[in-house]
């Protein structure tokens, strides 16, 4: 058990339900189930083992870092040596990306959509994990990594994305890059200004999101979008905004960790009511990924 929970840890198990909710709303999104239902489960592996491998990557790159800051983690700890989370982490690339092509198959794609999604997605993790996530351009590699997940949730059907598919990406790539942002010295007391522009790029997702239903009607007649969606996307706004404020008021490790983990967690609840608002009402049976999500969360940390 205690061996389970080291790895759990690693891959950030509780996260993993939010690049399963991302295939999940491609799938709603695109009316692809119950007939894409094989194409649907690859993709959630594929997903699911690609984040994980993010998870892995990024504490195999700042394992010096966190052997000053957090000693507690599974590599610093010694529980996990750095060699079997390599090889732990390449075997999650390489499943993410076969499960990805298998995809194709099972949707009929000779355009290998999905795996060509998955193969930039691999590139920007790696390049993420090993280089970009100590510059500038951190908060916006790690937003295009969640743009990407969106897209290959979008490749279930086999054929082009739609107009309205990159909006949506667009908007929770955004958003991600406002979380990773915020988060960007949640070990340490932050900058108030810092966290304000991460709220701010947050907020700007949001209001991005609220654009891609009017976008699908407009492309798609058979888009029926849910007439509480703007009355959601403002509630989530309010919901995200009882942790980040606080943080940003008095931005302590204490504060700013909790606000983090919500936003994180919370994106189970922005692709629900997305999908509700490309969909309807069912859209919102995605919020049960928040469940287990929350139940491990209990005892495996998100950030």
């Amino acid at each position: 058990m205690t061996r389970f929970l080291a790895y759990a840890q690693l891959v950030r198990l509780p996260n993993a339900f939010t690049a399963m909710a991302d295939i999940c709303l491609g799938a709603l999104a695109t009316g692809a189930l119950p007939g894409g239902t094989l194409a649907f489960i690859c993709l959630l592996i594929a997903s699911t083992s690609l984040y994980s491998a993010g998870m892995v990557w990024n504490d195999f790159f700042d394992f010096e870092q966190d052997l000053r800051e957090r000693a507690f983690r599974p590599l610093p700890s010694g529980r996990i040596t750095r060699g079997a989370a390599a090889r732990l982490g390449l075997l999650l690339l390489l499943t993410g990306v076969a499960f990805a092509g298998a995809a194709d198959q099972a949707a009929g794609s000779d355009r290998f959509r999905a795996l060509t999604v998955a193969g930039l997605l691999v590139a920007a993790i790696l390049l993420y994990d090993g280089w970009l996530k100590r510059t500038a351009f951190g908060p916006v590699a790690m937003g295009s990594c969640r743009f990407l997940n969106i897209l290959l949730g979008l490749t279930i059907l086999g054929s082009p994305i739609p107009t309205w598919g990159w909006l949506l990406a667009l908007a929770i790539g955004t958003y991600i890059a406002g979380v990773t942002w915020f988060a960007r010295t949640e070990a340490h007391v932050s900058n108030q200004n810092m966290l304000l522009s991460a709220a701010a790029i947050m907020l700007l997702g949001i209001v991005l999101a609220l654009a891609v239903p009017a976008l699908a009607k407009y492309a798609d007649a058979d888009v029926a979008p849910s007439i509480g969606f703007p009355y959601l996307m403002v509630a989530f706004a309010g919901y995200l905004a009882l942790a980040v404020l606080p943080a940003i008021s008095r931005p302590v490790p204490q504060r700013v960790q909790p606000a983090v983990k919500r936003a994180v967690l919370g994106l189970v609840l922005l692709d629900a009511i997305l999908a509700a608002g490309l969909v309807g009402w069912g859209g919102l049976a995605l919020v049960l990924l928040l469940a287990p999500a929350m139940w491990l969360g209990k005892w495996i940390y998100s950030t």
